[in-house]
C-alpha cells in the first residue's frame, strides 16, 4: 500500500536530495528548490565553506539558480521548499525576490527568522505578502541535520583520541 505524498511533501524530498549533496561535501546538510507552476526554476544547497562565501545558504543558492534563469530577480508566483527554517538572511532575500510563499521542514530554534526566533514575514517593515508553512517532512529533515552533526561530534572526538595517543597536546589553555 503506498501513501500519495503531498505537493509540497514531493517536494521537501527534492530539497532533501539537495541537503544530501550538501552533506557529501561536508557541509551542513540544508537544500532548498523553488517550483513555480509545478516545475523547477531554481535549486541550491548549503555550500559556505567549499564556496568561502558566508551567504551561500541554500535558499540563497536556489534564489540566485532562480534569477538567473529567468533573467529577473523577481520570482513572483513561486514556492521555496527548503529543509530548515530560513535565518533572518534569507528571508531578507526571500522578501526582496517576491517569493509567494515558503515551505520549510524543520524550525532552527537558535537562529530561525519564520518562527522560532523572528516571525520577520510578518514584520511591519515587509512590504509584501509571503505566507508559509513549517513542519513538512519534519522528521526527515531533522534527522538528516541531527546525524551529520553527530557524524562531525564523533569525527572530533576520534580526532582528540589520536592526538592524545601521539602524545601531542589536545589543549594550550591552563587552569
Amino acid at each position: 500500500m503506498s501513501v500519495a505524498l503531498s505537493e509540497d511533501e514531493r517536494w521537501m524530498h527534492y530539497a532533501l536530495n539537495l541537503a544530501r549533496k550538501a552533506y557529501e561535501q561536508d557541509e551542513v546538510p540544508v537544500g532548498a528548490v523553488i517550483v513555480r507552476d509545478g516545475i523547477v526554476i531554481g535549486e541550491g544547497w548549503n555550500c559556505p565553506i567549499g564556496d568561502n562565501d558566508p551567504t551561500a545558504h541554500a535558499e540563497i543558492m536556489a534564489l540566485r539558480d532562480a534569477g538567473r534563469k529567468e533573467q529577473n530577480y523577481r520570482l513572483p508566483g513561486s514556492v521555496l521548499y527548503v529543509t530548515i527554517e530560513p535565518c533572518t538572511m534569507c528571508v531578507g532575500a526571500i522578501i526582496h525576490g517576491r517569493v509567494d510563499r515558503v515551505v520549510f521542514g524543520a524550525t532552527e530554534p537558535k537562529a530561525g527568522a519564520v518562527v522560532s526566533q523572528n516571525n520577520l514575514f510578518n514584520h511591519q517593515s515587509v512590504n509584501t505578502s509571503v505566507s508559509y508553512l513549517g513542519g513538512v517532512c519534519e522528521l526527515e529533515c531533522r534527522l538528516i541535520i541531527s546525524e551529520f552533526f553527530a557524524q562531525r561530534r564523533a569525527q572530533k572526538k576520534k580526532d582528540k583520541t589520536a592526538g592524545e595517543s601521539n602524545g601531542k597536546p589536545q589543549s594550550t589553555i591552563r587552569d
